[in-house]
This record gives C-alpha cells, sequence and structure tokens, in this order.
C-alpha cells in the first residue's frame, strides 16, 4: 500500500436510491449516490451509456453532480428525458466507480394533495398478538411504502 492510497477513495453515498416518481409541476433533484477523497468528477449518464447534457429550462447537471429535471406542462412530456433510466459515475485518481440504474419517472398523475393514512381500529386481548392494517388512499398507494 502506497502512502498516498490511503489519503484516496471512492464510495457510494446511498446505494439503495433506485426510482425516482415526481410530479410535472414540481420537477426533481437526484444527487448522485457517490463521493469520494480527493474530490470528485460526477457525471451522470442514460442507461444506454450516453452522457447526457444539458437542456435549457429542461434538464441540468449541478457542479455538485446533482441531476435536475425542471417542472414541465404535459403537453412537453419526452420519454427520453421525463421517464428514462439513468445512472451516475464518480471519477477521481482513485478510479472510477457507477452507481446502479436509478429509473427517473415523471408521474402522469401525481397531484400534490394532502392525504391521510388510517390505522384501522383493532381489538387484542392483553398478552396476545394485535395485526394492524394501513388504510391508504388508492389515488396515492402506488407511491406509499409502510413500514
Amino acid at each position: 500500500v502506497f502512502s498516498e492510497d490511503l489519503h484516496a477513495s471512492l464510495y457510494f453515498v446511498n446505494a439503495s436510491l433506485q426510482e425516482v416518481v415526481f410530479a410535472s409541476t414540481t420537477g426533481t433533484l437526484v444527487p448522485c449516490p457517490a463521493a469520494g477523497i480527493p474530490p470528485v468528477t460526477l457525471r451522470w449518464y442514460l442507461a444506454t451509456g450516453e452522457e447526457i447534457y444539458d437542456v435549457p429550462g429542461i434538464r441540468h447537471v449541478h457542479p455538485n453532480g446533482t441531476l435536475q429535471i425542471f417542472p414541465f406542462p404535459p403537453s412537453s412530456f419526452n420519454n427520453l428525458i421525463h421517464d428514462n433510466t439513468y445512472y451516475c459515475t464518480a471519477e477521481n485518481p482513485s478510479g472510477k466507480i457507477r452507481s446502479q440504474d436509478v429509473h427517473i419517472k415523471a408521474g402522469k398523475y401525481i397531484l400534490r394533495e394532502p392525504y391521510t393514512v388510517r390505522v384501522e381500529d383493532q381489538k387484542a386481548m392483553r398478552g396476545n398478538v394485535a395485526v394492524f392494517k394501513c388504510i391508504i388512499p388508492s389515488s396515492v398507494e402506488a407511491y406509499i411504502t409502510v413500514v
């Protein structure tokens, strides 16, 4: 091990990011889930391997590696930008790493409206097990995970 190897690294910050679903009215910001020491160069690609480019007012990669998809009217929906699979890379003198694929998708029917998740009433005798069921409105059910 060389002394310079002790001060260089590449690593994933959030390797679990696999899908981002966003409303066309809000757009989205997707950070590259990789980092390193010394500072890394972050780039975004389509799953086909093509490096993406900025499209003014539509898609932008910030200097910190965050991919931004801007809000857009439904008539401007473009599969290549608004429903595609991307990945990012991080590169420094230590080498280069590639994130897993991240599917970024503008939801056609995502509405920004309040909703309530309720818990169904249950009865159980002391010392027994009670199973609770969450009641989720069907309009948001596909986007909610109960833990």
